[in-house]
């Protein structure tokens, strides 16, 4: 009895310690930048940078689908799936478009250029040049799924009309982290602002 609360007792330790320093070396990793430029209680107004992105189609609506599948293919290109082997360092957060074709989104780190980046080696992947724009942005913890997904959409649309700000339906989700962190976890609905 005592040995398995002692085990339990280290195995609880190990993760929480993983959890800890997975959150904390998360804050190194390159973000699409942007700017607050007004704070709602449940909502925000930000100005996002132009960036470039290497982007997948996927013939879903369905985040659960998509994101397994998209995550493997834009995964498999940073991690050395193109023509130099090369790894390509992950940056944060995976974006995904809620439309019919759900497109899955990776922010290429500022080192690169579209004439720099390594040819995939999957031909579905495409590098997309983002121009700056300006989105309202809600933010639900825990794990995302199309419930949740849908919820907080609503709930935007519903705090931008009350407050009277003209959106577009470019809607989408923005996961921060990685699958195996699952305290603490953001994500994030945005649609860009006419």
């Amino acid at each position: 009895m005592k040995t398995t609360a002692i085990i339990l007792g280290i195995l609880l330790a190990l993760f929480f310690g993983l959890q800890i320093y997975s959150y904390v070396s998360n804050g190194n990793i390159e973000k699409y930048s942007y700017t607050v430029l007004k704070e709602y209680d449940d909502f925000e107004i930000r100005n996002y940078e132009a960036g470039l992105f290497t982007s997948v189609k996927l013939d879903t609506d369905s985040y659960n689908e998509a994101s397994g599948k998209g995550f493997s293919i834009l995964g498999g290109y940073i991690f050395g799936k193109n023509e130099k082997k090369e790894a390509i360092a992950m940056t944060s957060p995976v974006s995904m478009s809620l439309e019919k074709e759900t497109t899955m989104l990776f922010l290429v780190p500022k080192a690169y250029t579209k004439e720099t980046l390594p040819k995939p080696d999957n031909g579905d992947i495409q590098f997309v040049e983002v121009p700056a724009k300006k989105m309202a942005a809600i933010t639900f913890g825990g794990w995302a799924n199309d419930e949740k997904i849908a919820k907080y959409k609503s709930k935007l649309i519903a705090l931008l009309a009350e407050n009277q700000i003209k959106h577009t339906n470019n809607f989408s989700v923005l996961g921060y982290n990685p699958p195996y962190e699952v305290l603490i976890r953001r994500n994030e609905v945005i649609v860009e602002l006419e």
